[in-house]
């Protein structure tokens, strides 16, 4: 006898035990059960219920032992075939759960949740009921299903009463697990005539409604009632007739955003006309592969991949888009949606959960051809992609950091392979790597040299603060800083100023006894926030009141040190009382549309500075800043990281690159206390192949990336001591496992060691860092090792995960 068997990826299973579990299909889901599906299945030895992802269908004639599916969740594929080949490639490359794979591909709001529930079971008319039992069923909705905790809170109980366990008894109700959404989908309540019905003979109010259905075919009720001017009442009595009937028309929540439409020809100069006519000609070969566009900032980038989408959109192919911060993507959605309209979906956490679904489900009927958003953009469930484009390639922010720990970089070049279609990689500022990648040729190259139109890179001075004076060491402006600024304000043009630190003070310490306030959770110190008057944690939310008291000693002697941008904005309200001052960091753009309202209102000449975190360093163009200040070079370029040197040029060359975009010159002053550092000098030039050969011989030595891959291994637990003897039991299990199965390969492993964040919200957490090539033999160790470990009872308390390329080593 043969069967037809599912092979699923099932709901919260631990590492050490994730596989593909096999099911047998009953024949009244064999039509329904195939794959793309989520399915509830019993699972385990006590058959409790979970969510399932179908991988494939196959028949089989031994079936001995497989239990059966419960249900199919959903009414068609979420996940096509080239989906579901990617979730394979994640769990392999990733080192996560298949279905964490799955969760990731999916938006949030179409997740289900197996929870408790009660069902009325029949008719119960003829049953004798008490009245508690009566009051109990009262609490019930009408379509006879309800949550348990909906259920528990109605009746005020905390547990199932007397009452409950009777009506089970009786069989009036049922308890099971079942499957909720967590957004449920959105519908319009419509109306249209019936079939052969009969209008004759009705009144007028209700003949106005007729009159309107035959002319316009089914509406929304809303609509009937605002033509016609008729209440609901009216509308019921001609459903209850049979003249009409409601029926639910499914609508999409949209996300907000302001943007008038833009049909013009896109223009380009023949800079950007020949590295268009470059990408235009790899992309017509129908062949997977990568093109780095690499222009100096203000080159106009945008123009060209704006011009490049076009044409794929033209071709009837998709096209997804990706920028690197929540933050550029408001400025970025209203460009494309301008030129492409309703054609633009948008993907990105802050949209709630029912704009995310139903932004999916656009994408996915067919009904948008551009995905714009953050990382989660590369997972658009688009069927025929023609270009992904990555703006910005170089940001961390397209590393995720939780499981499954995936690049969006190269999760799009696996979609790429599928589609046989070209990944475009746009930077002023590429990743080493990918410029070592271009410079040997795996990546096509593309150049933009000069500034779009009249426009030329700022002037640029370097000021030495050790040389700016007393004054200078307390407000962090110095005079020259200061005198371009307030010459900026006396010519009504704007300034940006950079400032890499949010909060007021950025420590606490006690002139006593030498001790800093720190996180109660975390081995941090606090930063004080003048904006709510307390000390806060950056790292776990922790806040404290402000004291004047040293926790340590008791002695009132504490002294506030270092700056952020609340104490930066103070002091330019004091010395620019007549500037209008606007402060963008993650604390000020809270609020649902702020940061978008915020810019917006600068770019319409509302505010004459415009001060903030790396927000303000990336993305934005606007026409009258032609002043940048980079307050405090030196922050960014002295971590622990070996990326650190990469992030600070970076940053300072795309921050000084905001200044002179329009018609008038730009300037640029970047205040350091160690003006001699090659960095600064290189960043102030606009250097970058400068930078790109001073640095990639360092990674050669070091046997860094691009020379290697890189994996962390964290090793995190609430209890000190069991930390760190996992540490170094996982230690030697990895090296003799190496010794095993990998002694071929080039692979050197360092530590453990304490993270340079030592504790995090009551986590002590060490590292051991692998130096290797990334292949399938490493990743099957690698992957053995992660889950023999974690079957040690001994350290059911400690958690282990495996970070490939880490953006940044602990």
């Amino acid at each position: 006898m043969s069967f037809l068997i599912a092979r699923v990826a099932a709901d919260k299973t631990l590492y050490s035990f994730d596989r593909l579990f096999d099911y047998i299909i009953p024949d009244y889901l064999k039509n329904d059960a195939v794959p793309g599906k989520r399915v509830m299945i019993p699972f385990g030895s006590g058959n409790k219920k979970r969510q399932a992802m179908i991988i494939d269908v196959f028949e089989s004639d031994k079936a001995e032992k497989l239990k059966e599916i419960s249900a199919v969740l959903d009414s068609e594929p979420l996940l096509t075939k080239e989906l579901l080949k990617l979730v394979l490639s994640m769990k392999d490359r990733y080192y996560c759960t298949y279905y964490d794979a799955v969760r990731t591909t999916l938006p949030a709001g179409l997740n289900y949740k197996i929870s408790l529930a009660y069902k009325i079971n029949k008719d119960l008319k003829d049953i004798q009921l008490n009245n508690e039992q009566k009051a109990v069923l009262a609490a019930f909705p009408k379509k006879g299903e309800i949550k348990q905790e909906q259920l528990f809170k109605k009746l005020d109980i905390d547990c199932e009463s007397r009452e409950i366990i009777e009506l089970i008894s009786m069989g009036c109700i049922r308890r099971e697990e079942t499957a909720f959404r967590k957004t449920g989908d959105a519908f319009e309540k419509m109306i249209r005539l019936c079939p052969d019905c009969n209008t004759d003979n009705l009144t007028a109010r209700r003949k106005e409604v007729t009159d309107l259905l035959k002319n316009v075919g089914a509406v929304s009720v809303k609509e009937v009632m605002y033509y016609t001017g008729v209440t609901h009442s009216v509308i019921d009595a001609l459903v209850k007739t049979g003249v009409c009937e409601y029926f639910d028309k499914e609508v999409f929540r949209l996300p907000e955003n302001k943007y008038s439409s833009d049909n013009k020809e896109i223009v380009l100069t023949e800079d950007q006309e020949n590295a268009y006519r470059e990408m235009l000609e790899r992309y017509r070969q129908s062949d997977p592969c990568v093109s780095l566009l690499y222009g100096v900032t203000g080159a106009g980038k945008t123009s060209v991949f704006l011009k490049l989408i076009e044409t794929v959109v033209n071709d009837g192919k998709s096209v997804i888009v990706m920028v690197p911060e929540i933050a550029l993507t408001p400025q970025m959605v209203s460009l494309f949606k301008s030129k492409f309209g309703s054609d633009v979906a948008v993907f990105h956490s802050a949209l709630s959960m029912g704009e995310r679904l139903d932004e999916w489900k656009r994408v996915r009927k067919g009904n948008a051809k551009i995905a714009v958003g953050t990382r989660s953009a590369v997972f658009a469930p688009f069927e025929n992609i023609g270009l992904i484009i990555m703006d910005e390639e170089q940001e961390y922010t397209y590393k995720s950091e939780s499981s499954p720990r995936y690049h969006a970089r190269e999760t799009a070049k696996l979609r790429c392979v599928e589609h046989k279609c070209m990944l475009l990689l746009s930077s002023a500022t590429p990743s080493v790597e990918s410029r070592f990648n271009a410079e040997r040729g795996t990546y096509y190259l593309s150049r933009l040299t000069k500034r779009y139109g009249k426009a030329v890179l700022p002037e640029v001075t370097v000021v030495d603060m050790n040389a700016e004076g007393v004054d200078a060491l307390t407000t962090g402006i110095g005079k020259t800083l200061a005198s371009a600024v307030e010459r900026n304000l006396e010519n009504g043009e704007q300034s940006i100023l950079l400032l890499n630190r949010r909060g007021y003070n950025t420590f606490v310490s006690c002139k006593t006894c030498g001790g800093v306030v720190t996180c109660p959770n975390c081995s941090i110190s606090l930063t004080y926030h003048s904006a709510n008057n307390r000390l806060m944690c950056h790292y776990c939310g922790f806040s404290m009141s402000i004291t004047d008291k040293c926790l340590s000693c008791g002695s009132g002697t504490l002294k506030f040190s270092g700056s952020g941008t609340q104490k930066a904005e103070q002091t330019l309200q004091v010395l620019f009382p007549r500037a209008r001052i606007l402060r963008l960091d993650a604390d000020s753009t809270l609020a649902k549309q702020a940061y978008e309202e915020k810019l917006s209102a600068f770019k319409n000449g509302e505010y004459d500075i415009l001060l903030g975190t790396q927000m303000v360093a990336k993305g934005l163009d606007f026409p009258k800043v032609t002043l940048v200040g980079v307050l405090s070079a030196d922050q960014t370029m002295y971590g622990r990281d070996f990326r650190a040197y990469e992030r600070a040029f970076s940053l300072i060359t795309q921050v000084v690159g905001r200044s002179g975009r329009g018609e008038r010159p730009g300037r640029a002053i970047i205040q350091t206390f160690t003006p001699e550092n090659p960095v600064i000098a290189l960043a102030s030039a606009q250097d970058y192949e400068g930078f790109y050969k001073s640095e990639i011989p360092l990674r050669r030595v070091m046997e860094y990336p691009p020379f290697a891959d890189i994996c962390m291994i964290g090793i995190v637990s609430t209890k000190e001591n069991k930390c760190k003897e996992a540490s170094s039991e996982f230690a030697e299990m990895l090296c003799a496992r190496i010794n095993e199965q990998c002694s071929d390969l080039p692979i050197r492993v360092m530590g453990p060691s304490p993270a340079s964040v030592y504790k995090v919200n009551n986590k002590y957490r060490y590292k051991i860092i692998i130096k290797f090539h990334n292949c399938k033999p490493f990743r099957t160790m690698l992957s053995g090792v992660l889950a023999d470990f974690a079957k040690d009872r001994k350290y059911s308390e400690v958690t282990v995960y495996a970070d490939t390329d880490p953006d940044n080593i602990l």
